[in-house]
C-alpha cells in the first residue's frame, strides 16, 4: 500500500500574518506530523465581513515572508486565483486526491460553527479537522465537546485537538496599531513588519 502524504491546510485572511499565525502553523505541522503545510490566504472569507485596504498581492507576499522559515510550509494562491467567496469545501475538493490525507486547521470559533458552513458534510468527508484552543473557560470546553460529538455522529467526522500554546494576537487591534504608527514589531515577523513599513500599508 502506498503511503499517503499528510497535507495540512491553514487558511485565513492573514491581514497581516503575525506571530500567532506562525506559532500555530509550526505547532500544527509538528503535532500532526505533516509532510506539507499549505498556507491558504482567502480571497473573500465567507464567514465574516472583509474590507481591506491591502491588496491580495500584498497579503500573499506578506504570507510568503512570514512563513519562509518553516521548511515544509508553502503559501498557496489557490483561493486567491479562484476568486469569489473562499469556501473550504471547494478548496478541499481541489486539493483532494487518492494519495493524500488532508488536515484542516481551525480555531475554537470555527469548530463551534462548522455545521453552518457551505456543504459541511463535504468538509468532514474530505479532511480531518484539527482545532486549536485559545480559551480556557469551562463553558467552551463543554460547548466544544458537545459540538465535536455531534459532528462525529452526524458526519462521521475525524477531529483532532491540537495542544498549542500560541501567541494570542488580535488582527484588528494589530491593524489599528499599524494605522496609528505605534510600534508593532513584537507581534510580527521582522520581514513582514519591514515590508509593511516599506510599502506604507495599513495607513
Amino acid at each position: 500500500m502506498i503511503k499517503k502524504q499528510r497535507i495540512g491546510i491553514y487558511g485565513g485572511t492573514f491581514n497581516p500574518p503575525h506571530a500567532g499565525h506562525v506559532g500555530a502553523a509550526l505547532g500544527f505541522l509538528n503535532a500532526v506530523e505533516l509532510d506539507e503545510l499549505l498556507i491558504m490566504p482567502a480571497f473573500l472569507p465567507p464567514h465574516k465581513e472583509f474590507v481591506s485596504t491591502v491588496s491580495t498581492e500584498d497579503r500573499l507576499t506578506m504570507a510568503a515572508l512570514a512563513f519562509s522559515d518553516i521548511e515544509k510550509a508553502t503559501v498557496s494562491d489557490l483561493e486567491i486565483k479562484r476568486g469569489g467567496k473562499s469556501y473550504t469545501a471547494l478548496t478541499l475538493e481541489e486539493l483532494s486526491s487518492p494519495d493524500r490525507e488532508l488536515y484542516f486547521l481551525c480555531g475554537t470559533d470555527m469548530i463551534l460553527t462548522m455545521d453552518q458552513w457551505y456543504r459541511p458534510e463535504r468538509i468532514f468527508e474530505l479532511a480531518t479537522i484539527c482545532y486549536v484552543r485559545r480559551e480556557t473557560d469551562i463553558e467552551n470546553d463543554t460547548k466544544i465537546s458537545e459540538k465535536t460529538n455531534e459532528y462525529i455522529k452526524k458526519f462521521n467526522a475525524r477531529i483532532i485537538s491540537v495542544p498549542l500554546s500560541v501567541t494570542d494576537v488580535s488582527s484588528s487591534e494589530l491593524r489599528e496599531k499599524l494605522a496609528s504608527r505605534e510600534y508593532a514589531g513584537e507581534l510580527l515577523p521582522r520581514s513582514v513588519y519591514e515590508y509593511i513599513l516599506e510599502k506604507g500599508l495599513y495607513k
